[in-house]
């Protein structure tokens, strides 16, 4: 359901002050203020509450609202909480895409794939040109000032952002904790031969970079273990992007994991430094060991930045550690984890 934005009000007044003001001839007027703020967000009136039958709190810009200058108007307001609001995100279904490169790749993939990319709103810098693919979808575009663009994206330089997208969350996106009715394992990924576990991996930056590289070495889709970051943060699409919204995403418990890796008969890898006195000698992730598993559908589970895998993760898995002649203990989880992508990737 839509969520309708007013500044204006009805005054509430205490039982006495009411009724005085209801038998009194005194006239209480309204002020120039209250008569302009009333004028200006009339346009907001018609804004339809769950327009798409689905129950869930959306809110569009009106189609005849061509122009945003002001960055206190309530649909810049809305657009600001899902940008900072993990939970406000997840109840709206939507996120802001900045940048018009992630915003092209993303509707690239969908249009490659046949899947529809639903767009609510193209907020376009004042005389900024459509992008390039772009200025055939049919969605809504209003343009908006450079106050407004600069407290979106977040840029000091507004001149660098020209266009933000905000879209609705993927089909492939799926939260398990949320949608019980989706307890059918086959149906979460479209292939399970690589699958990336996330364990409690809070930097969005590390998170989106992990989801980037996934990508871009074809693995089949991310499962996100509890304790990760929302893979629709502003950091986590910048670094991912686009990414989040091509790559089929599960969020759920270990679990809903086993029950994945017992469907499908899975192996479980995990990266972990290779240290003296950890009860598990991890494997070498060497040329043998990468085509011992060429072939078998695997999950590879990497842990949080601080405190590594979890202890589950460690009895769960196989562990797996990157060969290093350095002095270095461990590397940077988006930096290992780009190398464990790239040895495992799928061989065609």
């Amino acid at each position: 359901m839509l969520c309708s934005y007013k500044l204006w009000v009805q005054a509430s007044y205490p039982p006495h002050l009411k009724l005085l003001n209801q038998n009194s001839n005194i006239p209480i007027p309204k002020t120039k203020t209250q008569f302009q703020r009333k004028s200006l967000d009339s346009r907001f009136d018609d804004i339809d509450d769950d327009a798409d039958g689905s129950g869930l709190r959306k809110f569009a810009l009106p189609s005849h609202v061509k122009s945003i200058t002001s960055t206190s108007n309530p649909f810049v307001k809305h657009c600001l909480k899902l940008k900072n609001s993990s939970s406000y995100r997840h109840s709206h279904a939507s996120a802001l895409v900045v940048g018009t490169t992630p915003i092209r790749e993303i509707y690239r993939y969908k249009e490659s794939s046949q899947e529809k990319t639903v767009i609510d709103c193209l907020l376009l810098l004042e005389n900024a040109e459509i992008p390039e693919g772009l200025d055939t979808h049919s969605c809504h575009v209003a343009r908006v000032g450079s106050m407004v663009m600069k407290k979106l994206s977040g840029v000091q330089s507004a001149e660098s952002i020209e266009a933000i997208a905000l879209m609705r969350f993927p089909t492939s996106f799926l939260n398990l904790t949320v949608d019980q009715n989706k307890s059918d394992s086959q149906s979460w990924f479209p292939s399970t031969h690589r699958i990336l576990v996330l364990d409690g991996i809070q930097d969005p930056g590390n998170l989106g970079t992990l989801i980037r590289s996934a990508m871009a070495f074809q693995w089949d889709g991310i499962f996100l273990l509890p304790g990760c970051c929302d893979p629709f943060n502003e950091k986590a699409l910048r670094a991912s992007r686009g990414a989040s919204f091509q790559l089929p995403i599960v969020s759920g418990s270990w679990y809903h994991l086993q029950t994945l890796k017992d469907t499908f008969n899975m192996k479980m890898l995990a990266g972990h430094p290779d240290i003296d006195g950890k009860l598990k000698k991890p494997f070498s992730l060497s040329q043998e060991f990468v085509h011992s598993v060429a072939h078998v559908p695997s999950c590879l589970v990497l842990g949080s930045e601080g405190r590594g895998l979890s202890e589950k993760s460690q009895l769960k898995c196989e562990l797996v550690s990157i060969p290093m002649t350095g002095k270095f203990e461990s590397l940077n989880v988006s930096v290992a984890g780009g190398i464990f992508l790239f040895m495992l990737q799928p061989k065609n």
